[in-house]
């Protein structure tokens, strides 16, 4: 057996996760807007992935501002997606075959409509205090902060008479964690969702929870965030949540951590840490963002993989890294970091094997297991996430309005809008993507027609069954909790990289070669001396590869090649953790 200690295992470790927008999923009723029954119609088909966990975005009552991020309440089920009878029948679903479910936890801020904000805004009692307020005059701000999604992060409430803080939209008013009566809300409800049976949280903003407390200024060319990102309480707060909540190895505690570096990482997930179990870092996704994320540039490799380096590295020895290049609120990965065109194909696998060959847990976005791409959005009209409509109308309105405004950006929002990933999951050639019989929320992509689950479902070679074995290679410890050095890491086209595993008593070291070309054209890797290649073998490739790695590897274009030493356990189960709810 591996040298994989029990103490060292956890079941969301050696998970792959498939993460469920179901608003644009699948739609049961025909209204265009996805549902729950729909995502239950679909179980099968996620089960066949051969996934561990499902991450259900956000279907709480909701006014969908932000697309459900804005929370009414946090205990009921927003009628546009069922109600708790769905939910509770999609949990079973899910757990019949041996599939979790993990939640969204939004709780840096709520929707104005929330029952807490519409007794802070008449000062009732204890919940006066629930949220953070700022008594002045309407027409003078309390500080510079700035909106993540653009503009003033206060807005002016006519009935309170002062301001109210909102990091995103002026209808997401944000918490006061300093209040304890809020931390105590939210903790309650956390525990009331674990005893419904759910298995985790991906934690929205976790890190913003924490606010300097007198809202000071931000320092020059800033919007504020040293004051609100990683704030001055965050740890304490976090900490308490895991000690009053999550003090359970087996829920999976996963923080979205905008802004974090690796050394603030591990205050999160490190042994003498929080105890999250993992994070979701920004640094590999915001690298090639100009002043704003629509003034991005062309995603550099050699950057790009320094970047993946240090992060596993840093957090090998203590802590936990999440993998992903896309999700709910990022652009289709093989439009961004692949090639969309002649490509796709090759491009999707070769991003989903770096997905699931590094060190951590990897986590697959709705339509990345096909391939599915950026979408055109030919008008503004067609556009529909809060964050580049708001763009959009700054952009035009610095064009004072002009015929072309529009024109003028769409490049920039059809690269990286977060509409590019709520346009329907693409299942059939049929109308709408086959998503709904009726007109659905948002336009679907044109490609549906090649791009589906149908058509990849009938083709061997397609991005779907090419993801089926990445998942089931994951089965590999040594894909899990080896260790990972990087090679080449100037080469400009190159990706390739080791993981070692040290067997247990008298057994061998597990090693394991991926070597992937981020090219159009073809290139050849020359394996470093000090690189063992004998005993290596074919494990998986998106292409035609020899069965055998020898010193020079030539790879075609978008090429991607898993080189394994064969498994000394054949598979055979032998792990102390509970793999089956």
């Amino acid at each position: 057996m591996s040298g994989v200690t029990d103490d060292e295992r956890a079941w969301w470790k050696e998970a792959v996760v498939y993460q469920v927008y179901p608003k644009s999923f699948a739609d049961s009723d025909g209204d265009g807007v996805g549902d729950l029954g729909g995502v239950i119609d679909r179980v099968d088909y996620i089960d066949e992935l051969g996934v561990d966990a499902v991450w259900l975005n956000p279907v709480y009552e909701s006014p969908q501002a932000d697309n459900g991020y804005d929370i009414a309440d946090y205990r009921a089920i927003d009628d546009a997606y069922g109600d708790m009878e769905d939910w509770e029948r999609l949990r079973d679903e899910l757990h019949e075959r041996d599939v979790r479910l993990i939640m969204d936890l939004v709780v840096n801020h709520t929707s104005d409509e929330h029952e807490w904000f519409r007794k802070s805004r008449r000062e009732d009692g204890e919940y006066a205090d629930y949220y953070h307020w700022v008594e002045g005059e309407p027409d003078e701000l309390p500080n510079d902060w700035e909106s993540v999604f653009g503009g003033s992060a206060w807005s002016w409430d006519d009935e309170r008479e002062a301001w109210y803080l909102h990091l995103f939209d002026e209808k997401q008013p944000d918490l006061n964690w300093a209040n304890p009566d809020v931390r105590e809300a939210v903790y309650d409800m956390m525990e009331w969702w674990l005893g419904k049976g759910i298995d985790g949280f991906r934690m929205d903003v976790i890190n913003m929870i924490s606010k300097a407390e007198d809202y000071p200024d931000g320092g020059p060319d800033s919007d504020g965030a040293e004051h609100f990102m990683n704030g001055p309480r965050v740890h304490e707060y976090v900490g308490e949540m895991v000690e009053e909540v999550l003090d359970d190895e087996s829920v999976l505690a996963v923080g979205e951590t905008p802004g974090v570096s690796v050394d603030d990482a591990r205050e999160y997930v490190s042994e003498d840490g929080d105890g999250l179990s993992m994070l979701f870092q920004f640094e590999h996704v915001t690298f090639d963002h100009g002043e704003h994320k629509f003034d991005a540039d062309d995603p550099d490799l050699v950057e790009f993989k320094e970047i993946l380096a240090k992060w596993q590295e840093g957090l090998a020895d203590d802590g936990w890294n999440s993998l992903y290049l896309n999700n709910h609120d990022q652009p289709r990965m093989v439009s961004r970091f692949g090639s969309d065109g002649e490509y796709r194909r090759k491009s999707a696998k070769l991003l989903g094997t770096l997905t699931h060959t590094l060190g951590g847990t990897p986590f697959v976005y709705q339509g990345e297991e096909i391939g599915m791409t950026n979408a055109p959005f030919e008008t503004r009209e067609a556009l529909r996430d809060v964050e580049v409509r708001n763009y959009v109308a700054s952009a035009v309105d610095d064009a004072e309005g002009h015929a072309d405004a529009y024109e003028d950006v769409r490049e920039a929002v059809e690269a990286m809008s977060r509409d590019n990933a709520r346009t329907p999951m693409q299942w059939t050639d049929e109308a709408h993507a086959g998503f709904t019989d009726g007109d659905p929320w948002i336009d679907a992509n044109p490609n549906y027609a090649e791009v589906n689950v149908s058509r990849a479902r009938d083709d061997p070679d397609s991005v779907l069954h090419y993801y089926r074995d990445l998942v089931a290679l994951r089965e590999r410890d040594l894909l899990v909790y080896g260790d990972f050095e990087l090679l080449a890491p100037d080469d400009p086209d190159l990706f390739a990289y080791t993981r070692t595993l040290a067997g247990g008593d008298d057994e061998s070291t597990e090693r394991a070669l991926v070597v992937l070309n981020f090219d159009d054209e073809p290139t050849t890797f020359e394996v470093p001396a000090d690189v063992t290649v004998d005993g290596l073998e074919l494990a998986l490739a998106n292409d035609d590869a020899p069965a055998v790695p020898g010193r020079a590897l030539d790879l075609g274009p978008w090429e991607a090649r898993v080189y394994l030493t064969p498994d000394p356990e054949a598979q055979a189960p032998d792990s102390a953790i509970d793999t089956e709810r």
